[in-house]
């Protein structure tokens, strides 16, 4: 809501957010789960445990080599380089190299759903590398340029960024053909998927699969975000993780204290 980034809320921003009437479902709901804006503990649950894996040493804080590890080594190098450059936020944290929970949280929501505006901001300061206010081919290229070795690496079939250059352009349909603006793409429902083209491995082969299933899913639910169905997906796994443990651990009596995360 706080699209500033000053964390203080203006009258304004408060009257254009959800946050008054999330407060009064909150309020009103007996099963706190239901509420999934802001308040609700799977979305916590899910944010934290990922925290916690990450962060290998549980000083609280993550670095360059502990995100490259996010989403099964998703992400490419270049596009972590440009995090902690901190060039979509700034650190709310002041050691250096070093993310905190904040911006974890932060960096997490704009991954797990590119679809929101405030999403589409964070990548797009990453990739726009000198500032200008636009998405040139060579910027683009640049980020590209990883994911193609990735792909040769992996011995997948690879495809040339003249392609991509020329895909990005039908599905975002920008209003000058060699650039792309903040604007064009808050005005496209696929921009999300540009993203995960230029940085996200695992997402971009997922897209040019598209998963049968997950699309049936959006359908039946258009109401949910894909951070909601994303959250959802890993709580439950998550859970079935942590009955397995407490099986293979024997007795709930037995507890081990340092095998606790301190929520």
């Amino acid at each position: 809501m706080n699209r500033s980034g000053n964390g203080r809320l203006t009258l304004r921003e408060l009257k254009l957010g959800e946050l008054i009437s999330a407060m009064q479902q909150a309020d009103e709901e007996d099963d706190i789960n239901k509420v999934l804006r802001y308040f609700s503990y799977e979305h916590f649950y899910v944010i934290y445990c990922k925290f916690w894996e990450l962060d290998t040493d549980h000083d609280f804080f993550i670095d360059r080599e502990n995100l490259i590890r996010y989403g099964n080594h998703a992400l490419t190098y270049r596009i972590v380089d440009r995090i902690f450059s901190q060039a979509p936020r700034k650190f709310a944290g002041d050691v250096e190299g070093k993310m905190g929970y904040e911006d974890f949280v932060y960096f997490m929501l704009s991954e797990e759903d590119k679809s929101s505006e405030p999403s589409l901001e964070y990548w797009f300061k990453c990739i726009d590398l000198d500032g200008n206010g636009v998405l040139t081919p060579n910027e683009m290229q640049f980020f590209y340029e990883e994911q193609l070795h990735r792909m040769e690496c992996l011995a997948l079939e690879p495809v040339l960024f003249e392609d991509i250059l020329c895909q990005i352009i039908d599905m975002i349909a920008p209003e000058r053909e060699d650039c792309i603006t903040l604007q064009d793409l808050k005005g496209s429902k696929l921009s999300g998927n540009v993203f995960n083209i230029l940085f996200n491995l695992n997402k971009f082969m997922a897209f040019e699969t598209r998963d049968p299933f997950l699309i049936r899913q959006e359908r039946e639910d258009p109401t949910l975000t894909e951070w909601d169905r994303f959250a959802h997906r890993e709580y439950i796994r998550l859970s079935m993780e942590e009955d397995v443990e407490d099986a293979s651990n024997g007795s709930a009596d037995v507890w081990d204290e340092s095998l606790e995360a301190p929520f």
